[in-house]
């Protein structure tokens, strides 16, 4: 079934969202106060006032014109660039980071084709290979606007931690960074191999330490040594995904990400993580509310536009 365009899934899933958002105006809201995106919950603006060039260093792109990897978990509907567009449009960001998601595994078709309509002025993005990719690949990928190649160890997707070290040095040799997505666990069991790699290091969605441990993890410690050695950055994303507490506080992942503010300010970057794929459909995040938590995570302005504009732009080659 098709409902102007959306999957029968995407309709049952996304309407309730859009139609909260209309009763809100119906029940006295202003429909300048907000704006109703797919895959988000809620309508109002954010508290938060963006600077220039704010980048938005993760979300994805999902388009059913390209065939999902035959071995991913993860398949959710459309989201298209004109669907995240109207995040940009009601959270203020002007710059952005397109990642590569599991679900289409190293067939990085979309990904090059959303650079395109994008535009490199303004966005950049990371990809999905394996040890079997070529030379020219990799510089057809770099044209294209990805400087970074992201090891999803946690949904997986084609990565292995054997690839890691190998694959480290061809990387290097372009300017690239690489993008971990791990269980904190793996990260830690992997300290010996990821403290010597020659490329930078961004470690996903809060680095994905455990609730309740958080920072008493060990990963925290080796992570936030990396960061004063210079060696990786962590992306503030993702609040939702391990949090206990959930919503609006996410108390549990706060406490994380203002450990790591604490750390390195000049080593993170903050992303939206839209469209929310490990959601549910009835449960995605309110991308107002994840774009305030910042405010908590960092109350002094000038570090908060340095996590904003000045770390996205030396990690991902703005102008």
């Amino acid at each position: 079934m098709r409902n102007n365009g959306w999957s029968r899934r995407e309709f049952l899933t996304t309407v309730p969202l859009m139609v909260a958002g209309v009763a809100a105006v119906a029940h006295g809201e202003s429909a300048a106060s907000g704006q109703a995106v797919k895959w988000s919950s809620g309508t109002e603006l954010p508290r938060l006032k963006v600077p220039p060039n704010a980048t938005d260093c993760h979300h994805h792109i999902y388009d059913s014109r390209f065939p999902a990897d035959a071995t991913t978990s993860l398949r959710p509907g459309d989201a298209l660039i004109s669907d995240y567009r109207m995040l940009q449009k009601r959270i203020g960001t002007t710059r952005n980071v397109v990642v590569q998601p599991s679900t289409y595994g190293m067939d990085n078709r979309l990904l090059v084709e959303s650079l395109a309509t994008f535009g490199l002025k303004t966005t950049r993005g990371i990809a999905v290979v394996n040890d079997r990719v070529t030379d020219e690949e990799l510089k057809r990928l770099d044209a294209a606007g990805v400087r970074g190649i992201r090891f999803n160890l946690a949904q997986g997707g084609g990565t292995t931690w054997a690839m890691v070290a190998p694959m480290s040095k061809r990387f290097a040799a372009m300017g690239w960074h690489m993008q971990i997505n791990a269980p904190a666990d793996d990260v830690f069991a992997n300290q010996r191999v990821l403290s010597q790699l020659p490329c930078q290091l961004v470690f996903d969605h809060l680095a994905r330490l455990p609730q309740p441990m958080g920072i008493q993890h060990p990963a925290f410690g080796l992570i936030s040594d990396l960061m004063h050695q210079q060696k990786a950055w962590v992306k503030l994303t993702g609040a939702y995904i391990l949090s206990k507490v959930g919503p609006p506080s996410y108390a549990d992942s706060t406490l994380i990400a203002k450990a790591f503010v604490k750390q390195a300010p000049d080593r993170l970057v903050w992303g939206s993580d839209w469209p929310h794929p490990t959601a549910p459909g009835s449960e995605k995040p309110d991308d107002a509310i994840l774009l305030d938590l910042l405010a908590e995570w960092a109350p002094d302005q000038t570090v908060r536009n340095r996590i904003l504009v000045d770390n996205p732009a030396k990690l991902y080659q703005f102008s």
